[in-house]
């Protein structure tokens, strides 16, 4: 592990290699000064890639589709459905406070081990119970509500490290290279899920012991992957918040981090949020933020695409799996049809990005999933929709999100400063947390007490909500200026 000040060329390589330990020495307190070299960089990045390749396969184990089919076999509600999609949104409202404890430490790796591999390998507690439920010791309504506890816990926990992660990549990649290596990066996280996820499903659907205990042994070794995904965290050049936020530049560039104080007053630099500053009003952070219009207003179209987005998206799974009855190996298959056309389209709209700029990307790719739910209402359980509709409706939806994922990352990258960048991260995230989690918790009610109409009209008020949250977009074209 690498801790020193960073400074970044812009002409770092983000072709994938072997993984060499970094060449600079470790240094628990950097001094003024002090660089890391490229190859150290290019190691960071590389060693980043391997991390999402790695967490791809945990999110597989632990994502809505293994985890729907699992709740589906447990005859679970839609307002469980519901409540399963809204948790991991309505956790960040915690984000802040992870920001908060992520910037009083002193290094961004041990807060991520601290964080994420406590929740990882909470998922353990679900593995024991899936036994237990076999050998009869607990019944399906305990498994359930077992499974959202779990859920709730290992995202809250996942939740406080998101910012500091987010912030912690942003320092290492420089921001001509941002489009090209974000693109690469998630386009190789997304071909694991393109090969792991339909491979996953015919597992649980064919295991011999049946479908839950199945899935009880697929999310043990995504447990494994997930712990190994943290294990390249190991690589990165560490970055110390505090000193982070002691330096910073009014460029968008990653820039060189110097200490302003002494060794023994790394822990109490004075540019170091405690959270009194984070809440008093008066404060220069909440003033900046304030002043920030571009902010604001991505704060506004973030809130309103997210509640508009998770209205209907929770229920497309359920839609196939409930009401089309249709078996997981013909969903998991649909969704690795998606994760290689999100895969594809990313490099694509990475170089894109990087020569036109994200808000027109978003614009146009934000249109085109306006249009989704109103297309799924189209699709049956004919031999026509299940081998040629559904399969082009999952690669249009994979293509397109595949630009907004993109370019609403580096968007918010560009329009937030360097100094206490995690806390302007976990203030977006906080408000797509709760609108998004409002969003699906609606729907789910919706869906449940409506009738047999209720789905079809939380589609049709979707596509209208998402159409409208692009407004700000459109009207704003210097967004990220």
């Amino acid at each position: 592990m690498d801790f020193a000040p960073i400074e970044i060329s812009t002409s770092i390589s983000v072709e994938i290699a072997e993984i060499t330990p970094p060449s600079t020495t470790l240094a628990p307190t950097p001094t003024a000064g002090s660089r890391i070299s490229k190859d150290a960089i290019r190691t960071s990045l590389k060693a980043a890639t391997a991390d999402g390749i790695f967490a791809a396969l945990f999110s597989i184990a632990t994502g809505a589709v293994l985890l729907g089919n699992f709740l589906v076999e447990l005859d679970a509600s839609p307002v469980v459905f519901g409540l399963v999609s809204s948790i991991p949104m309505l956790v960040h409202l915690f984000q802040p406070i992870g920001a908060y404890l992520s910037e009083r430490s002193t290094s961004r790796f041990e807060y991520s081990l601290r964080t994420h591999g406590i929740a990882r390998l909470l998922w353990l507690i679900l593995v024991i119970a899936i036994f237990s439920f076999n050998w009869g010791w607990l019944d399906s309504n305990q498994l359930a509500i077992l499974s959202l506890s779990i859920l709730l816990c290992t995202h809250l926990l996942g939740g406080l490290a998101i910012a500091s992660c987010l912030s912690w990549i942003a320092m290492l990649v420089p921001r001509r290279l941002r489009g090209r290596y974000f693109g690469l990066r998630n386009s190789l996280a997304n071909l694991t899920e393109l090969i792991g996820l339909p491979l996953a499903g015919l597992a649980v659907s064919h295991w011999y012991g049946g479908s839950i205990q199945g899935y009880g042994v697929i999310l043990l070794v995504g447990i494994f992957f997930g712990m190994v995904s943290l294990g390249c965290q190991y690589f990165q050049v560490d970055v110390n918040p505090q000193l982070q936020n002691s330096y910073y530049a009014n460029s968008s560039e990653t820039s060189k981090i110097q200490a302003d104080s002494s060794p023994k007053e790394v822990g109490e630099t004075s540019d170091a949020i405690s959270l009194k500053q984070i809440l008093t009003p008066e404060n220069d952070l909440v003033s900046i933020i304030q002043k920030n219009s571009n902010f604001l207003l991505f704060l506004l179209y973030f809130g309103l695409w997210t509640f508009s987005v998770n209205l209907s998206a929770p229920f497309f799974n359920l839609y196939l799996l409930d009401t089309l009855n249709l078996d997981v190996s013909w969903v998991t298959f649909y969704n690795s049809l998606r994760a290689g056309a999100h895969m594809v389209m990313l490099i694509v709209w990475g170089k894109f990005a990087d020569k036109i700029g994200n808000r027109r990307i978003l614009v146009f790719t934000g249109m085109m999933i306006a249009v989704i739910p109103w297309l799924w209402l189209w699709m049956g359980s004919s031999p026509l929709s299940l081998w040629l509709w559904l399969p082009l409706l999952h690669i249009f939806i994979g293509a397109n999100w595949g630009g907004v994922d993109l370019c609403n990352n580096n968007l918010q990258i560009e329009i937030v400063p360097l100094k206490n960048q995690s806390i302007y991260f976990a203030i977006a995230a906080a408000i797509a947390g709760v609108s998004g989690a409002l969003g699906a918790t609606i729907g789910g009610f919706i869906v449940q007490f409506a009738g047999s109409l209720g789905i079809t009209e939380v589609f049709i008020v979707s596509g209208i909500l998402r159409l409208a949250s692009l407004v700000p977009l459109i009207m704003k074209k210097d967004l990220s200026s």
